[in-house]
């Protein structure tokens, strides 16, 4: 039975006495979405169907995990997979596909052994079965090491690109072969633990991300900022060199920080979100010595609130701002629809996918998407659905502002914000959707026309629809009435929509969304799918004669330039 059968039961959005909040039944196995597959390290072709425009030119890159066991040692978690890097070559309307294996340190040790040697976010490292059993006790007793298995998604860092995870480590990464260049140790150059996979780029390419760092103080969030350009353009080698922290803010628990995925940025704010879901760090340290993989350590804490911590760019100055429990946390997918726009009235706007609970980041583990029938419909009806939301933040407030009024002043909104005590405003979300939205699983990998609408106001975004574990719908949101369109086929699982500009554009959606569609019932039949981004029709279809499994995060590459595009379309500019 299809899940498209099943519409109705998804308007439930609380949670009742059983936990569950929505009563999907009939849910399609996609077991093979998490299957092992081969690299396709030289070029090969694709079978186009439809048109696909012959003004996209460059690179569809896309990160996901591709190897879900080493020898007889399997993965437990989604996120635990090997980093199968993925890029779709466009050119002259023709697709050609290849992919390559990650060289990261964890992958080669684990081929060499056969087995999982470095452990991931779920699965824990077992000892070296040639060791004597002294020896494997002794080993359960070491602090875990961080991985270097970039899965999460492709960035750039002053026009070089980079894979990434949450650890401290990124890989330097060729976008034409694919090749493993360099690992990168955030480390070596600020004093962080890790930085999110997630940064945010200004205009000018100056880049900020967060990490955490650790001490006998207990735990604490950064804020890093990296310059946009290499001191040195002739030195193919410089990194992160120039990265500088803007501003450290302690974690409300020491022991416990929170966690998070991404954070938010307007031109002159970065905003950090610090949720009810925790990071219990004695529990994360010790996980080796109990068999207990980092994911044992995340939890959620309903009894929390969620704080607002603004912080200004230029000055590193912290003002937090905190809203009520149990109302939203930051999506585990939240990634650009963050886009945070400040006005002249003294209001910051902040947009993101939320829910209502944290619990679902470890539901997705491996055994979880694998299972069939009532079992997989257990997982999914246990698991809140997440939607896209927005906060309105006042930027002045002082010991002069009157409590118990809402401070948001703009008429076309309803969110509000109201000062509870001197240092505390509590705010309230709008709903950016109506209540089609419900009927197609809420929206996760969120994205909009983030080269030019970043940081500005603006109108439309996209996603997928989640009525499955994954995406099985796309959708594009029109801020303008909280209208959708949806891309839909039942059987097809598309990933996150990436809106790639048409040359020259005049209107935010004049362009292009390309998709990676996973077909898990159909062998071998995987395709690149792009849509006008206007219409949210289909242009074309690229299909690729391998397996690929279901990815996060991607980005398009482009090579063509207003001018060249001028150039070959005999156009004149105006």
């Amino acid at each position: 039975t299809s899940s498209f059968n099943t519409i109705s039961s998804l308007k439930k959005t609380k949670k009742n006495k059983d936990h569950h909040y929505t009563d999907v039944h009939g849910l399609p196995c996609i077991e093979k979405i998490v299957a092992s597959v081969d690299e396709t390290p030289e070029p090969i072709s694709t079978n186009i169907s439809g048109t696909i425009p012959e003004w996209i030119s460059g690179n569809f890159l896309r990160n996901g995990p591709g190897k879900f066991e080493i020898g007889n040692n399997k993965f437990n978690h989604w996120f635990d997979g090997m980093a199968l890097l993925h890029q779709f070559k466009i050119a002259g309307g023709q697709v050609t596909y290849k992919s390559r294996f990650l060289g990261s340190d964890c992958y080669t040790a684990n081929s060499e052994n056969s087995r999982i040697v470095v452990s991931e976010f779920g699965t824990v490292a077992m000892p070296d079965p040639c060791k004597n059993f002294f020896q494997r006790f002794l080993s359960r007793f070491e602090l875990p090491k961080a991985s270097d298995n970039d899965n999460v998604s492709f960035v750039t860092y002053k026009g070089d690109y980079y894979v990434s995870t949450e650890t401290n480590f990124m890989h330097k990464v060729d976008p034409e072969t694919l090749e493993t260049k360099e690992k990168v140790d955030w480390s070596k150059f600020i004093a962080v633990n890790g930085a999110t996979a997630h940064p945010h780029t200004d205009p000018d390419g100056t880049t900020y991300n967060m990490g955490n760092s650790y001490s006998a103080k207990g735990a604490i969030y950064n804020i890093i900022r990296v310059p946009p350009t290499k001191t040195t353009p002739e030195n193919p080698e410089e990194t992160l060199e120039g990265a500088t922290v803007v501003c450290s803010i302690p974690s409300v628990d020491k022991a416990r920080p929170s966690y998070y995925h991404s954070f938010a940025m307007s031109e002159n704010y970065v905003v950090f979100i610090e949720q009810p879901i925790k990071m219990d760090l004695l529990k994360i340290v010790t996980g080796k010595l109990r068999g207990k993989g980092i994911s044992d350590g995340v939890y959620w804490d309903p009894k929390l609130e969620t704080i607002f911590h603004l912080i200004n760019k230029q000055t590193g100055k912290v003002r937090p701002w905190s809203r009520m429990p149990l109302n939203s946390w930051e999506s585990q997918f939240l990634l650009k629809l963050n886009s945070v726009k400040y006005y002249e009235d003294g209001l910051l706007v902040m947009d993101l996918c939320a829910a209502d609970d944290g619990k679902a980041i470890n539901n997705y583990i491996v055994q979880n998407m694998r299972k069939s029938g009532e079992a997989l419909d257990e997982v999914y009806n246990t698991m809140c659905r997440v939607f896209p939301r927005r906060f309105v933040l006042p930027l002045n407030v002082d010991k002069e502002t009157p409590c118990g009024q809402n401070l948001n002043s703009r008429p076309d909104s309803t969110a509000t914000a109201t000062k509870t005590a001197k240092d505390k405003v509590f705010c309230t979300h709008e709903d950016l959707h109506d209540e089609e939205l419900h009927s197609y699983g809420g929206l996760e990998f969120p994205q909009i026309n983030y080269a030019k609408y970043n940081t500005k106001p603006y109108r439309y975004f996209y996603g997928c629809g989640f009525r499955h574990l994954v995406g099985d719908t796309l959708i594009k949101m029109d801020l303008q009435g909280k209208k959708m369109k949806v891309w839909e086929h039942p059987g097809l699982y598309p990933s996150e929509p990436v809106f790639v500009p048409l040359p020259g554009a005049t209107e935010e959606d004049d362009g292009v969304i390309m998709s990676v569609v996973i077909t898990p019932n159909k062998d071998k039949s995987t395709f690149l799918l792009v849509l006008d981004a206007k219409t949210f029709k289909e242009l074309g279809r690229a299909e690729v004669p391998v397996n690929i499994p279901y990815g996060f995060h991607g980005t398009f590459n482009s090579t063509m330039t207003h001018r060249r595009y001028l150039s070959e379309n005999k156009l004149e500019a105006h």
